[in-house]
């Protein structure tokens, strides 16, 4: 297998700079969530248009998943990667000059389609380098950056908006992606035949085209979990900081202190799900999703229903540990049940959905809040209708070999 060209000090070295990526990536998506309250107020926007915003990035980000995969697995994860670096660093420096709504939407857009290819190059760069037993704790490394970055991004969104402002904030963001840009050029060195793969008995895996990978039931399962669990993830992340402030009467800095407490055990449960997933007996995966996002549905309820902040964060904190293990599962499922050689192009189609969600579930949210004058009840029950929506996906998923082929 092409893992063997690839020392572990190597993959360790290349492991740590896509974490870095996708930290710069999540810091610009979660510190948005917090900017968006200041430019409200800079632009005069109402909920709806906030959540516009918030939606407009995941449009991009969406629509980019499915030819970023492709492009990855055509052209080279490396070289999509870097594409993906600078293009997002551009915009996220030019998010500082929106002088409008339509400008910030419109820029927001753009880096979302500059960052679409990211996600989906650097999973097939991880399916390439490790071997299978290891891809769900190398992947778990990764989503602990949204984590880590969840705990950073309250208190430092609170003290730089209140020192230099949201417009210079983004301009100093955007430099960092430039640097990161210069370190994966340098430093990411992959195998020539990137694209080789075998199966679990040494044999050469199965090749799958782009066409029927599309039409196989377990992309359009995992379309769907991704979806769901995403849209409680975005729903939650993009607008809480909004309704703790407007609904709770917290100031910025209270939510900086109180979102630290979901935030670590958000990097507990993304490390250790990858783990726990490692280890698990075949089939069991979908069970334990399944249990999750049951849990996930009723801390939902126990969230909006609570009379005190204390139980609010309490049950977020709980909440936050089983959706990071569904978070961790679903992209562990692509990496382990599907050849490498196609890892680009699965998760871009998986990954959309995700996405898509994310572009749907903000702006939804801020038509509910408006139409029920700031009430954010229904957008509670929608969040756990997807919870339930994300059960029935991972029990009727099909892992079986016979059926990642069906076509």
């Amino acid at each position: 297998m092409i893992t063997n060209d690839v020392t572990k000090k190597s993959r360790n070295v290349i492991l740590a700079l896509l974490f870095l990526g996708w930290s710069l990536g999540n810091l610009d998506r979660y510190i948005m969530n917090y900017a968006v309250v200041s430019i409200t107020g800079d632009l005069q926007l109402d909920a709806s248009s906030t959540g516009i915003i918030l939606s407009a990035f995941f449009l991009g980000y969406a629509i980019m998943q499915i030819p970023g995969g492709w492009l990855a697995d055509k052209f080279g994860a490396k070289r999509i990667l870097l594409m993906a670096v600078i293009m997002w660093s551009i915009f996220t420096g030019l998010t500082a000059i929106a002088w409008s709504l339509t400008a910030m939407i419109v820029i927001r857009f753009l880096f979302g389609i500059g960052e679409g290819g990211f996600q989906p190059s650097s999973s097939k760069i991880i399916a390439t380098i490790f071997p299978k037993e290891e891809r769900g704790r190398a992947m778990s490394i990764m989503l602990t950056s949204s984590g880590i970055v969840s705990l950073i991004v309250p208190l430092l969104a609170a003290y730089l908006l209140g020192t230099i402002g949201w417009r210079m904030m983004f301009i100093i963001i955007g430099a960092i992606g430039a640097i990161i840009a210069y370190l994966y050029w340098k430093y990411i060195q992959l195998p020539k035949a990137e694209t080789a793969d075998a199966d679990e008995t040494g044999s050469p895996a199965v090749k799958i085209g782009f066409k029927e990978l599309l039409k196989t039931p377990l992309m359009w399962n995992l379309i769907i979990a991704y979806f769901c669990i995403y849209a409680v993830n975005w729903g939650l992340v993009s607008w809480i900081p909004t309704y703790l402030q407007k609904n709770r009467g917290l100031d910025l800095m209270s939510i900086g202190w109180a979102q630290t407490i979901p935030a670590i055990t958000t990097i507990i449960g993304v490390y250790g799900s990858g783990y726990i997933i490692d280890k698990l007996p075949k089939g069991m995966e979908k069970v334990l999703g399944s249990i999750s996002c049951a849990v996930i549905g009723l801390l939902l309820y126990l969230m909006f229903t609570a009379k005190t902040v204390t139980l609010f964060i309490g049950y977020q904190t709980v909440v936050s540990i089983f959706i990071a293990f569904v978070i961790t599962l679903l992209p562990v499922i692509v990496l382990k049940k599907l050849p490498s050689s196609i890892t680009g192009s699965a998760m871009g189609i998986a990954n959309t959905g995700g996405q898509l969600a994310g572009f749907v579930t903000p702006m939804a949210i801020g038509f509910m809040v408006d139409a029920f004058n700031g009430s954010f009840d229904a957008a509670f029950w929608m969040l756990i209708g997807f919870a339930l929506i994300c059960i029935v996906s991972l029990v009727t998923l099909n892992d079986q070999k016979g059926a990642l082929l069906k076509a």
